[in-house]
């Protein structure tokens, strides 16, 4: 059984960073490729960014492109969601999610593996 524990949230003023992580319990075929998503309160859960661990291909929605980066450690079975310039509309409940395969858009019923999530609050 695929676990994913996520850190690194926490509160930050507007205009700060926060790195996220995602590590996996163990790495198989089966969580090759990991993506992150979010859920503010009342809202659905909406995909972010995604990276394969096999071609190293990185994917981002327009919520994201050119604040965060996502990344990889390998040997660490490790994601990474690096943020910036965050905004008080970033605050929310940020998940990892893990699938085999890369698949493109983003969508929450594709993934069978999750993490438990971590807060992100940005404060203006």
């Amino acid at each position: 059984q695929v676990q994913l524990v996520e850190s690194g949230g926490g509160s930050v003023q507007a205009g700060g960073s926060l790195r996220l992580s995602c590590a996996a319990s163990v790495y198989t075929t089966s969580v090759n490729y990991m993506a992150w998503f979010r859920q503010a309160p009342g809202n659905e859960r909406e995909g972010l960014a995604a990276i394969s661990f096999i071609t190293s291909f990185t994917y981002y929605t327009d919520s994201v492109k050119g604040r965060s980066t996502i990344s990889q450690d390998n040997t660490k079975n490790t994601v990474y969601l690096q943020m910036n310039s965050l905004k008080p509309e970033d605050t929310a409940i940020y998940y990892c999610a893990a699938r085999a395969g890369a698949r493109w858009p983003l969508a929450e019923a594709d993934f069978p593996y999750w993490g438990q999530g971590t807060q992100v609050t940005v404060s203006s």
